[in-house]
């Protein structure tokens, strides 16, 4: 089941990255909770890290496939940005809320997708993944749904290594 996830959550990544002329995705390795990947955009290669989250709340909703990325694409000059990705329509205008441990990182939403609001925080909270424990993404659907999502941080720091030479 775990690798049909990531199965799907591959062809989503690139799908949701409207790159036509972009592979299939590989998987590098697999670091516990974390996954690294690969594929070929234009003339340069996208790599990243992907999770699923171990529970989602509220339990009696359909959340469709959700994940958590960090890319690196040297091509477009982009070090790993963090984004988290629903498997429905986020409310129009609304934040994500990425918590580690006791600190929060905001996010703006466009659609299924949100990304750090201030691009300056985003190393800080790739090191916060790195260094921390929990991590926890509350997000809001369009019908005023609020959900949360946990996650495992276990594997991340390695899983990360292994993309930071993408070129």
């Amino acid at each position: 089941m775990f690798t049909r996830r990531f199965a799907l959550a591959l062809t989503l990544v690139v799908a949701s990255a409207g790159i036509a002329s972009a592979q299939t995705p590989t998987r590098i390795q697999q670091f516990k909770a974390w996954g690294a990947y690969t594929y070929k955009s234009g003339n340069s290669n996208v790599c990243y890290v992907l999770s699923v989250p171990t529970t989602k709340e509220p339990a009696n909703v359909d959340h469709g496939d959700i994940f958590f990325i960090v890319s690196q694409r040297p091509g477009q000059n982009i070090s790993y940005e963090p984004q988290a990705m629903m498997g429905y329509v986020m409310k129009e205008n609304s934040k994500v809320n990425v918590t580690i441990d006791n600190k929060t990182f905001v996010m703006f939403t466009k659609e299924k997708a949100a990304w750090v609001e201030n691009a300056a925080e985003e190393p800080a909270l790739v090191n916060a993944m790195k260094t921390g424990h929990n991590m926890t993404v509350k997000a809001m659907s369009r019908k005023g749904t609020v959900t949360s999502y946990a996650y495992s941080l276990q594997g991340i720091s390695a899983a990360l290594k292994q993309i930071e030479r993408c070129k």
